[in-house]
């Protein structure tokens, strides 16, 4: 199975949507009904111009193309996750959205051992909330501490340097959310 994009089949899918015969696709493209036709079973790979100049007649551009939403995964499994554990910090973050890096936000599931806590974070661009789920933490912003329990959430701006503390005897659970991504 070639792993490579296979674009004739998104081409010619196009092309059927727009309701166009691979003639008049040629024909507005200025290429050969031949070209189409081998394009979209995948027998012959186009130009960049020319893969540009089809799209154009099919009402898109290439960033559209090869942004395949059907490919995105939306809902995640425990399975899908990434975890590190931090055994000098007494913490363990899970990714919970893999890849995250590339979005607006970055959620991560923070665990802390009683008495653990996250590396200080030096001050950057953005915001963070968090919500805990279990036990409760100190939040530490810059010379501030804030109690935070079970059920209750946080939300601030990282102009500060900023880490969790948990308690002493019930450790902590949290969903902490970057924006933009910085775990």
């Amino acid at each position: 199975m070639n792993s490579g994009i296979q674009i004739g089949n998104k081409i010619r899918d196009l092309r059927c949507r727009k309701g166009l015969t691979q003639e008049e696709l040629a024909d507005r493209c200025e290429l050969s009904k031949g070209f189409i036709s081998q394009l979209e079973r995948d027998l012959t790979s186009p130009s960049i111009a020319t893969l540009v100049d089809i799209l154009q007649c099919l009402g898109t551009d290439l960033k559209d193309f090869f942004y395949d939403s059907e490919d995105t995964q939306i809902a995640f499994k425990e399975s899908d996750y990434f975890v590190k554990k931090d055994e000098e910090l007494q913490n363990k973050v899970e990714w919970i959205i893999p890849n995250a890096q590339k979005n607006m936000m970055e959620p991560i599931r923070l665990t802390l051992s009683p008495g653990g806590s996250t590396y200080p974070d030096t001050p950057h661009e953005g915001e963070e909330f968090g919500y805990v789920l279990q036990g409760s933490v100190s939040l530490i912003l810059g010379k501030k501490c804030i109690p935070v329990k079970k059920g209750e959430s946080f939300y601030y701006t990282a102009k500060e340097t900023h880490y969790l503390k948990a308690d002493t005897k019930s450790g902590a659970v949290l969903i902490w959310v970057s924006s933009p991504p910085s775990f």
